[in-house]
């Protein structure tokens, strides 16, 4: 399981990133944009679930392209990876720490993190040599 303290190493080791605080909980921005945020579920989110399992431990969202690719990452999610009605419409995944793989989480920081940079810091990192993934 990766903690919190692995994830905000992981953010805080990518170029200009900024930790901050969002609604109480800790939120990782470039260029002002949060593209991975601790999100724990609501009373309300609970109740939303209508009886469904309640994800345990800490839960991370994080930010992706579009749609389209929340679509296609939560139809081949893996473990831990899932969404709640609230981000309906929204281009977030969220992930249940407890269950999911580090190299998954790893990957999805920094695709988040891709998303969200100004292009040609995207590029400047990835021609470094940087792995994408």
């Amino acid at each position: 399981m990766m903690s919190i303290e692995e994830v905000a190493q992981i953010a805080m080791d990518l170029p200009e990133v900024a930790e901050g605080t969002s609604h109480g909980y800790r939120t990782w921005k470039v260029a002002g944009k949060g593209f991975v945020w601790e999100r724990p579920l609501s009373k309300a989110d609970i109740k939303r679930l209508e009886g469904a399992p309640v994800p345990e431990g800490p839960i991370l969202a994080y930010r992706v392209e579009d749609l389209d690719e929340k679509d296609l990452i939560l139809d081949n999610a893996p473990a831990g990876f899932f969404t709640i009605s609230h981000f309906d419409g929204y281009p977030a995944v969220l992930i249940q720490l407890k269950k999911a793989g580090k190299r998954a989480v790893r990957e999805a920081i920094f695709d988040a993190w891709l998303t969200c940079a100004p292009p040609r810091l995207a590029e400047e990192h990835l021609a470094k040599g940087k792995r994408k993934r």
